[in-house]
């Protein structure tokens, strides 16, 4: 069986409201992490050379901002001329600023319901598009999808770190212990079978 060649199928099974439930879920776990630390804990640091809790909350607050910058409010497609250190200079700024535990709690929800409500807006011939990077630049061009997917990929790296921080100071991250509790389940209901 064959198409006809003007025929469109749509093979497009994560698209903008999969971004968006995507983000939101990872967006979640961060905040849980947030809350679950300890504002006391706030200025520790795993070594002298890596952000604090604080200063890396408030960077997972902004991973997405560069990504709407570029997509969503200039609607680029290309990267020549964009000024990125004029752009992530006052994000660095905010990451020394002192920021107490609720405001950074407020930063990381409000920044998941703004950039999740834009995502969810996304369609497929958009997420398709390419940007060209700057000359010189590695890969040349990157499209939309991938840009975005980024913003997850990067939370859920410096998240990674949290959840280190986390047993260094003495707390079991709550994926880990949901995981725990899963299994305890588990292990009940198995005993329990004839």
């Amino acid at each position: 069986m064959g198409f006809a060649p003007d025929t469109i199928i749509s093979m497009n099974y994560y698209g903008g409201k999969e971004l968006a439930a995507a983000f939101r879920t990872v967006r979640n776990n961060t905040i849980q992490i947030a809350e679950d630390i300890g504002e006391e804990h706030y200025g520790f640091r795993a070594t002298p050379q890596m952000r604090s809790v604080a200063e890396m909350l408030i960077h997972i607050g902004h991973v997405q901002d560069f990504v709407y910058e570029v997509l969503g409010a200039q609607k680029r497609d290309t990267m020549a001329g964009f000024d990125f250190m004029g752009f992530v200079g006052p994000r660095l700024a905010d990451e020394k600023s002192g920021r107490s535990k609720a405001d950074i709690l407020k930063l990381l929800a409000e920044g998941r319901d703004q950039f999740a409500e834009w995502l969810e807006t996304l369609q497929d011939g958009f997420l398709g598009g390419t940007v060209t990077m700057p000359p010189g630049g590695t890969p040349p061009s990157r499209v939309r999808f991938d840009m975005l997917l980024a913003v997850k990929e990067h939370e859920m790296h410096h998240r990674a770190q949290l959840m280190l921080v986390e047993r260094m100071l003495g707390i079991t991250p709550h994926l880990t212990r949901q995981r725990e509790e899963m299994m305890a389940r588990m292990q009940q209901q198995t005993a329990a079978k004839p």
